[in-house]
């Protein structure tokens, strides 16, 4: 991994301290330029016209986001966001009253929101395993849970938004797997940071975003969808024509693909924007990139643990590329835009993001610092500086 190549990939690297790619990272050249290239495309000979030209780059996009998490092409499904394609997952379920959804305490905050809105629509039960006393979820809970309750589904997400933890989802696959209850995962986080395969996960979906650590455009994501799955017949509550076909009056045939996930509509540059940040990542490694953006994360906890007034929040056996913190006397919105002021980007979380993991923590919010492989050690210095610039200011 050539750090310079990969800065000098990065126009972004030269106007800003950027440490908010659990946020929206810096997209790299290739994936700019596909977006550009598209548009234009677009501009001179039409819409429809630039899809049907670029019809065997898009075909490969889908292959490049399967290789990135170890699937095919057949069981991916683009979206416009994660949240689009966790929706999508969660509405194939076909959930009747008294129903269980098991879920963490970790979650998203969509997710939980999305789980009281069942709850409260269709008299589903959401039900929250507890953590380890380390943090993350307690996985013998969890399978006792998983016993007992049998869930209709089982809702984990893998790196939570408001913190460092990465869950251990492969192992809550392993007890799902064995009793048969559905699975779905929120790897919007994880996908881009660390290694990612579905089959050994065991999910049945798992929804992801390109603006993240994949390093991929605003406005796009993507669905897997497991064999399990399509063979069952779950589909999306809502599908339109481009997921199903309409045979006669009062009848439709549903994609036989993942595909049955995706609607008309799309920015096909973002699309293709999504392949070339999947290929850019393969093409790095995602052993080395977990290697670099965790050793930056933890580097960065060791420095902000030497501070006074700095609180670092992360909780678990296994802390990924996310680091959040508290500072005394200051609420996360105006430390980031402070920091913002000096060239530094990050991002603040407050009480609403989080409610369950801030009030076990004591805390009414976090600064989220996200660090990334392209990010150098000197940056982290310069944001530290920064902050403790800002902190002096009281």
């Amino acid at each position: 991994m050539n750090l310079a190549d990969i800065r000098a990939d990065t126009p972004g690297c030269a106007n800003r301290v950027h440490l908010n790619n659990a946020g929206s990272s810096l997209m790299p050249r290739p994936v700019i330029e596909a977006i550009e290239a598209h548009l234009q495309l677009e501009a001179s000979i039409g819409g429809y016209e630039a899809e049907a030209e670029v019809a065997e780059r898009i075909s490969d996009a889908y292959e490049q986001v399967a290789r990135l998490i170890g699937t095919s092409p057949t069981n991916i499904a683009f979206s416009e966001h994660a949240t689009a394609s966790f929706v999508a997952a969660l509405s194939s379920v076909r959930f009747e009253s008294g129903d269980v959804v098991l879920t963490t305490l970790s979650d998203y905050v969509s997710n939980q929101i999305q789980y009281i809105a069942l709850a409260e629509r269709f008299g589903v039960e959401v039900v929250r395993a507890p953590d380890a006393p380390e943090g993350g979820v307690d996985l013998t809970a969890m399978e006792a849970l998983i016993h007992r309750r049998r869930p209709r589904l089982v809702a984990v997400t893998h790196v939570p938004a408001n913190s460092g933890l990465v869950q251990d989802v492969t192992a809550i696959g392993e007890m799902c797997r064995k009793r048969e209850v559905l699975y779905l995962v929120d790897g919007c986080q994880s996908v881009g940071q660390m290694p990612v395969d579905v089959e050994e996960i065991g999910c049945d979906y798992f929804s992801a975003t390109a603006r993240k650590y994949l390093r991929g455009p605003r406005g796009a994501g993507f669905l897997y969808v497991s064999d399990r799955a399509l063979d069952a017949g779950l589909e999306p509550l809502f599908p339109d024509l481009r997921g199903a076909d309409w045979v006669a009056p009062d009848l439709y045939q549903p994609a036989p693909d993942a595909k049955r996930f995706e609607t008309w509509e799309f920015a096909w540059g973002l699309v293709l924007a999504t392949g070339e940040a999947a290929r850019y990542a393969l093409a790095l490694g995602i052993e080395a990139i977990q290697e670099r953006a965790w050793m930056l994360a933890a580097r960065t906890r060791e420095l902000l643990s030497d501070r006074d007034g700095v609180h670092v929040l992360d909780r678990g056996a296994t802390l990924g590329a996310t680091v959040t913190v508290s500072v005394a006397g200051w609420s996360p919105p105006d430390l980031v835009r402070e920091l913002r002021a000096r060239g530094i980007n990050t991002t603040g979380q407050e009480r609403s993001d989080a409610v369950i993991d801030y009030e076990d923590k004591g805390v009414e919010g976090s600064l989220r610092v996200s660090p990334h492989y392209f990010n150098t050690e000197d940056e982290l210095d310069v944001f530290v500086a920064a902050l403790d610039e800002v902190m002096a200011q009281q």
